[in-house]
């Protein structure tokens, strides 16, 4: 099975590595369009401000290739950024185009709580997740943002901090996470491991 790790120049491919080392899987980092396409699933580690993360996609030529694996079935896990690049926009960057594969934009965190976002939050559940199977009810991940992407039909759980919004993603072959699975410890490690199985 071909793993390819998507490096644009600024995800957190480091310790995405780690985790994928401690899990024992076979994977590729690349920023080549022709590797992306024969993959068997492609992980898109996200970090940083939405609008240089999709310039960089532009400039690699990676977005026709992402939105092909995609629409083909293969399995796809976007963390953090690699979650908030599926919608159509980001309020972090207005202007810049999200991959679109989900309506609508990321909004800004607005409110009395501290931003970002960052630390441990629990996790609940709205529909059933193959990324989050065999963890209890209501588990503990750990997320580092000041953006979140809305509530939508695909959302398999939310997170709480101010409102609810997406925190795991799963429709189809499309998975994706707002919190980081290398930060989140045993959970993050057994939510990557029931990617890898699929």
């Amino acid at each position: 099975m071909n793993t390819v790790v998507v490096d644009y120049g600024a995800g957190n491919i480091r310790s995405v590595q780690n985790t994928l080392d401690e899990l024992g899987a076979t994977y590729l980092v690349t920023n080549r369009p022709e590797e992306v396409q024969q993959a068997d699933k492609v992980i898109l580690p996200g970090v940083g401000h939405f609008g240089q993360m999709m310039r960089a996609l532009d400039e690699l030529q990676l977005r026709e290739p992402l939105l092909q694996k995609i629409g083909e079935g293969t399995p796809f896990l976007g963390i953090c950024v690699g979650l908030q690049c599926l919608f159509e926009g980001s309020e972090e960057s207005p202007g810049s185009r999200g991959l679109g594969v989900f309506p609508g934009e990321v909004k800004r965190f607005v409110g009395g709580a501290r931003v970002p976002h960052m630390g441990w939050n629990s996790l609940t559940k709205r529909k059933p997740s193959r990324l989050l199977e065999g963890l209890r009810e209501a588990p503990y991940t750990y997320f580092a943002h000041s953006f979140y992407a809305p509530v939508l039909p695909a959302t398999a759980a939310v997170c709480e901090y101010m409102h609810p919004y997406s925190a795991v993603i799963e429709e189809e072959n499309l998975h994706a996470v707002q919190f980081h699975p290398e930060k989140s410890g045993p959970v993050g490690l057994h939510v990557v491991g029931n990617f890898l199985k699929l």
